[in-house]
């Protein structure tokens, strides 16, 4: 091996990514391509990025000798790795043989642009849609794979329901998340959104069931005010008996939050009528939270959401709506029958069949 070449296995079929993808959908992100001279094998891991709703490619090439191989023997598979040694079945082709599977039926497909594309077309991408990506590329003898994250563009949460606070264990997170329109963040998310400003001094659950917390500004009731900022980290804890909070994720609507005119203010039960009359539903957290995100929400009227709290999205801070910094914020869970609050609707996208 000469000066400068790779370290490789003697192999018959490699994996590659491209550095760009001209069909324009979403942005891939690609270190350069460093290729080894001395054998057709490489391993690397691509970024992907899209939102819910959207389509992504997952990118993955390969080439071998087509004079040693018959390509209807080459079998294709794509896999999740959802945790570090697990994975789940997404999407496999074996000659003209395709099957997709669970949630990834209907919505995947082969690029297949041209030969030795193996790249993975992903339609109506959701948010448990999030993670590593591996491609598999084997024939009889050997086989070669790489990996691709996909990522979503979006918003971290800090959850806690009206129990209180440090009231869920990890599974509770789970379901708490998801019924507030998202999932549980991972370690990148929380760490994108510290890195974007964020300050949150109570502790949450991650997915990979770590608990976290990100500081931006040290103080002393947040672990002593001279210890550096970042994102504090206790570590893997017991996921039934221990409780946190939650950091939760959520993408792109398929709809619109907006805050619903009344001539008078609403219980909550009048607010959940009041927007079943308008053809919507009450807004969740994680609803709240992608419009002001993503959509610039901005109102300074507090109103309810589906879980019983109060809170308003603020863009852009002004006098008397609630401090000095944008946010969304949340005035707590009053008693339902308070007569005191507007309400914040979400109504689903129509979409037109013609």
């Amino acid at each position: 091996m000469g000066q400068g070449e790779l370290p490789c296995r003697p192999r018959g079929c490699w994996v590659q990514y491209p550095l760009k993808h001209d069909q324009g959908l979403w942005r891939i992100h690609c270190p350069p391509l460093a290729l080894a001279r001395s054998c057709p094998t490489l391993l690397r891991v691509c970024k992907v990025v899209t939102h819910r709703g959207g389509t992504i490619i997952l990118p993955c090439r390969y080439h071998y000798d087509v004079s040693a191989h018959d390509p209807a023997e080459i079998r294709l598979k794509w896999t999740k790795v959802t945790e570090p040694m697990a994975f789940v079945d997404v999407f496999v082709a074996l000659g003209k043989a395709r099957r997709a599977f669970g949630s990834y039926r209907g919505r995947t497909a082969l690029q297949e642009d041209g030969f030795g594309d193996a790249s993975l077309i992903i339609r109506n991408v959701t948010l448990q849609d999030y993670g590593h990506y591996e491609c598999e590329v084997t024939n009889e003898l050997e086989d070669d794979t790489g990996m691709v994250k996909l990522d979503l563009e979006g918003v971290i949460f800090p959850y806690h329901p009206r129990l209180g606070r440090y009231t869920l264990n990890f599974h509770e997170a789970q379901q708490a998340c998801l019924e507030q329109d998202g999932i549980l963040a991972s370690h990148d998310q929380l760490h994108q959104a510290w890195l974007e400003g964020m300050d949150w001094c109570n502790a949450g659950w991650l997915e990979d069931g770590s608990v976290q917390y990100p500081i931006s500004r040290p103080r002393e009731e947040c672990g002593r005010k001279d210890t550096p900022v970042g994102v504090r980290n206790y570590g893997y804890r017991h996921k039934e008996s221990e409780h946190y909070d939650a950091f939760c994720f959520t993408s792109n609507l398929n709809g619109k939050v907006y805050f619903l005119k009344t001539y008078r203010k609403l219980s909550y039960a009048e607010a959940v009528q009041a927007c079943k009359n308008n053809g919507a539903a009450v807004a969740k957290v994680g609803q709240l939270y992608a419009a002001w995100k993503i959509q610039l929400l901005d109102r300074c009227e507090a109103g309810w959401l589906e879980d019983g709290s109060i809170r308003y999205p603020i863009v852009n801070p002004r006098a008397r709506c609630g401090g000095r910094e944008p946010g969304v914020r949340n005035l707590g869970f009053p008693d339902k029958k308070y007569k005191l609050f507007g309400v914040y609707c979400f109504k689903k996208a129509a979409y037109c069949m013609c």
